[in-house]
């Protein structure tokens, strides 16, 4: 029997706005955090600083991913050395939740060998922010296939 695809327990993401991120750090009984957003989020309400992050946790990394940049290969290559150099678990924030958790669907997916169609059904049976953007869900879709095949070509030589 095939095991249906589950995001594992160390990988976290918020779903809406983090407006005490040092409070929100403590609570996620996270080790680490990837934050997506940029400082021009900083100076918006009810923004936050990598600043800020940086304060509640020094095992952190900042790879800007906000709109309206493209979510793309080159991000998902980023985001990925990132998360495999960050101890567990590991908290992904953006602005409201939505790439956070393309992130870590994408990531999990790969890691864990599944099929990009399992993780998409996975995350819209679980209701995941970003199942709600067709554009999310082909990126987390494309960049599986992407960098499972260009991790096959580094295995195979080419």
């Amino acid at each position: 029997m095939i095991k249906k695809f589950e995001l594992p327990d160390d990988l976290r993401y918020n779903v809406g706005p983090i407006t005490n991120p040092t409070a929100y750090f403590k609570q996620s009984g996270c080790e680490s955090w990837l934050c997506l957003t940029g400082e021009e989020f900083a100076k918006m309400k009810n923004g936050m600083s990598f600043q800020q992050v940086q304060e509640s946790t020094p095992n952190s990394i900042n790879i800007i991913s906000d709109p309206p940049m493209t979510l793309n290969l080159d991000l998902a290559e980023q985001q990925m050395k990132a998360l495999d150099s960050l101890p567990r678990p590991t908290l992904i924030s953006c602005r409201m939740g939505p790439r956070a958790s393309a992130v870590a669907y994408m990531y999990s997916g790969l890691k864990l060998g599944a099929h990009p169609k399992d993780v998409i059904l996975a995350a819209e049976e679980a209701n995941v922010p970003f199942v709600k953007s067709d554009e999310y869900k082909a990126w987390v879709y494309d960049s599986i296939e992407a960098l499972r095949a260009k991790s096959m070509d580094i295995k195979n030589g080419d």
